[in-house]
């Protein structure tokens, strides 16, 4: 059986839909990676050196003990591919390394190549 537009009687009610409704899924997904998108820049244009040292160096007061101190830690450049900072922490001959990519994450270097980890900041 044939409903009006030559469609079945199983397709009828799809064609019955205005087509601006067909494409509101792909709206809404580039919309949603739009978001996603200004959500990363943004993060990336606002963190600073000073916040990744600063969260960083809270992390080592918490795992090297009562001895610790913020002054113990510096921040240094990073030297593989991905890590911006590399926060060093230096006390009583224990040395903290938090290498840190562009977007406050901690990453984990295995064999010299940084890993991604859980986000820290």
């Amino acid at each position: 059986m044939r409903h009006g537009r030559g469609c079945t009687a199983a397709l009828w009610p799809l064609a019955l839909m205005p087509r601006w409704l067909w494409f509101t899924p792909l709206a809404l997904l580039v919309v949603a990676v739009a978001i996603w998108a200004f959500r990363l820049g943004w993060i990336a244009v606002t963190i600073s050196e000073t916040d990744v040292i600063n969260t960083y160096a809270q992390r080592y007061l918490e795992e090297a003990g009562a001895t610790a101190r913020l002054t113990d830690c510096t921040g240094l450049p990073g030297t593989g591919e991905g890590v911006w900072i590399i926060v060093r922490c230096v006390r009583a001959g224990q040395r903290f390394d938090y290498p840190v990519d562009r977007f406050g994450r901690l990453l984990d270097l295995v064999d010299g190549v940084p890993q991604p980890g859980v986000p820290q900041t």
